[in-house]
């Protein structure tokens, strides 16, 4: 198993925007080879610096599934528009990606 995360800071206030953005996005990934499941997770706020943590995370069969996927037509359409939001963002996305070696 292989899981994807990358790490969004969303401007304090636009919550309710990358949210929306999210769910109206057609990823198309339950099609994809090697998807198995999708997460977006809500973190803590950051008061001092102004914006909340998120993170999308996906769990994929293997790291080659993800690699594939991420050079397919499919992962260009999920994220063809991701520049037009640029203003609900503090920096970009942070990607982390880890094989699994344990767990139930």
């Amino acid at each position: 198993m292989y899981i994807a995360m990358n790490r969004f800071k969303v401007a304090t206030g636009s919550e309710g925007d990358f949210e929306t953005v999210w769910r109206k996005r057609d990823s198309g990934l339950p099609e994809v080879p090697g998807f198995v499941e999708f997460r977006l997770l809500r973190g803590k706020v950051n008061d001092e610096e102004g914006y909340t943590l998120y993170s999308s995370h996906t769990v994929w069969k293997s790291e080659v599934d993800f690699q594939n996927w991420t050079k397919s037509e499919s992962f260009r359409a999920a994220h063809r528009n991701a520049g037009d939001h640029k203003a609900i963002y503090k920096g970009p996305p942070v990607f982390e990606g880890f094989n699994v070696v344990d767990g139930i």
